[in-house]
């Protein structure tokens, strides 16, 4: 992975957040959905542990002085089944904290998730895994600026007393 590819992602994603602050339709109202708490735990723990099979596949010397972690950075790099293992799960949690956004995000988020995994376990070249990558990133940064709204609140929460 090169500095221009991950500059080029951060610069695309970090335009994408900007603009749900600059832009009054930003989320979409019509199309987007609250996040409920336990949703929001989901997309943490989904992005975490792609963030990390990531980390661990390009950049191993974030780990070096990490042995607790170095197991797990061998597995993934081992590219056997724990390594797809710690790359499906971490997916699936990303997508069951996105699953009550509108269907065809969800739809796409999906098969990107699914072309990351098949470039990277079916010996694709790296930069068609790159691309895929790329486009996974910025759609689920997309996702997560444009239709996700912020987390649910108890319906009581805030609200003063009635009066007795």
């Amino acid at each position: 992975m090169t500095a221009g590819f991950s500059i080029s992602l951060a610069v695309v994603c970090a335009l994408i957040v900007v603009a749900r602050f600059v832009l009054p339709q930003v989320p979409l109202a019509r199309a987007g959905v609250r996040v409920s708490a336990t949703e929001v735990a989901f997309l943490g723990l989904g992005i975490v542990g792609l963030t990390f099979h990531c980390t661990a596949m390009f950049f191993r010397q974030v780990f070096s002085g990490m042995p607790a972690v170095r197991p797990l950075v061998d597995a993934v790099n081992g590219m056997g089944a724990a390594s797809i293992a710690l790359y499906v799960v971490p997916a699936v949690l990303l997508l069951i904290g996105l699953r009550r956004q509108h269907r065809i995000a969800l739809a796409v988020m999906t098969l990107a998730l699914i072309a990351v995994g098949l470039t990277m376990y079916l010996g694709s070249p790296l930069r068609l895994h790159l691309a895929s990558i790329f486009l996974a990133v910025v759609l689920l940064v997309g996702v997560l600026s444009l239709l996700v709204r912020g987390p649910c609140q108890p319906k009581d929460a805030g609200a003063a007393a009635p009066p007795a």
